[in-house]
């Protein structure tokens, strides 16, 4: 049973869904708006191989039904503020009533303890406050941070572990288990080496961008090159592969002063190379830099958006995009998940589904219901 909204949750049961799990989305009318929306792009990217249907968990008998799925489950996956499920009188305990083997997520920004408990986030939102932001930024004054909800994906992934952990626990045990996951400490997490350097030496760890001191490189950066938005990135680790880069470059004379000599020199005046070799790769596009220093065996890569990914001959040969019919929106391409097993043949995707499309199979098929009682409860507002 799928309560989850944005990203982080429906990530979770998104790879469920992918491996063959039944994933049941709960929905409303009143919500299924923007970027919950059945037909929103977001919504269709996070959604797939799931069913939905319409509950208004704000009516008594909505969360009546909803207890009824719940007893035939084996998972409910929530992504609310702790207050929410708790004034529904739909926490764990109430759900374990009637499924004493069942186990249950609850993703909350701040978890389900604490003073903060109550306090509503997103990924950026948990990537600032966990520090992330700030150490991947590229100084002090810009705190630039990363440019999607990174917090949500490794939150989703956190999920999933521990929703398999607590199965393998109940085929051993029987008896289920409740996840509280915090999304601000799954952040925290990313940070281990940091916090311990922090803590262990009282070091100051200053944000550094593109730039990485500990590596022995240099040039060791992201370049632009022509084009609106194109961007290469090199490194050059040895004197070797520095002479191979200025032959490249066809020998420019900057390249021949002492500063730039030895790797020693070349990264103590970092900056002043990194503006040197800018104003070569800017002239030429990313893909043409990324095959010059590739022939000559030097590491480079063209920095891929996602139209460039669509076409990686890589990602092509593993056959990792798939087409899905979408009832309104027709053809769309998605991802297929990067796990294969062998001998084992990864179940057929499914395009996001309509709201309510599942109504008739879960409540007849699953619950019971006569073709009145569903009237009726439309009738009612309940399943809406």
């Amino acid at each position: 049973m799928d309560l989850t909204r944005v990203l982080a949750g429906p990530y979770s049961t998104r790879i469920l869904a992918d491996f063959g799990a039944e994933i049941i989305k709960v929905q409303s009318k009143k919500t299924a708006t923007g970027a919950e929306s059945n037909t929103a792009p977001y919504f269709c990217a996070w959604n797939r191989n799931k069913s939905s249907i319409t509950l208004d968990l704000s009516r008594l008998e909505a969360r009546e039904l909803f207890l009824k799925l719940v007893k035939i489950s084996d998972v409910v996956v929530e992504n609310f503020s702790p207050r929410v499920m708790t004034n529904w009188d739909l926490n764990y305990d109430r759900l374990k009533e009637v499924n004493a083997e069942l186990i249950m997520l609850s993703m909350s920004g701040m978890g389900q303890t604490g003073k903060w408990k109550d306090f509503v986030a997103f990924g950026p939102t948990l990537q600032s406050l966990g520090g992330l932001t700030y150490l991947t930024s590229y100084s002090q004054d810009e705190p630039t941070g990363l440019g999607y909800a990174y917090a949500d994906l490794v939150s989703g992934l956190y999920g999933v572990i521990a929703i398999l952990a607590a199965l393998e626990y109940r085929d051993k045990t029987g008896h289920g288990q409740y996840i509280d996951l915090s999304e601000y400490e799954a952040v925290c997490t990313t940070l281990g080496p940091t916090l311990m350097d922090a803590l262990t030496n009282q070091n100051e760890v200053l944000p550094k961008g593109n730039a990485a001191g500990h590596i022995p490189a240099a040039p060791y950066g992201c370049y632009k090159c022509l084009g609106e938005d194109r961007w290469c990135v090199i490194a050059v680790f040895s004197d070797e592969e520095w002479n191979d880069l200025c032959s490249v470059m066809d020998n420019p004379t900057w390249a021949m002063e002492d500063r730039f000599s030895t790797p020693t020199k070349r990264k103590i005046n970092e900056a002043e190379l990194d503006t040197r070799i800018e104003k070569w790769t800017s002239k030429q596009t990313a893909e043409e830099v990324a095959k010059l220093l590739q022939e000559a065996e030097i590491s480079s890569g063209v920095v891929q958006d996602a139209e460039d990914l669509s076409n990686d001959p890589q990602l092509l040969a593993r056959d990792f995009f798939v087409e899905l019919k979408h009832p309104i929106l027709g053809t769309t391409t998605t991802d297929k998940n990067p796990i294969k097993f062998r001998g084992s043949k990864q179940e057929s995707l499914r395009a996001s589904p309509l709201l309510g499309e599942a109504n008739h199979y879960v409540f007849q098929e699953l619950l019971g219901l006569s073709e009145n009682d569903i009237r009726s409860y439309r009738k009612k507002g309940i399943i809406a």
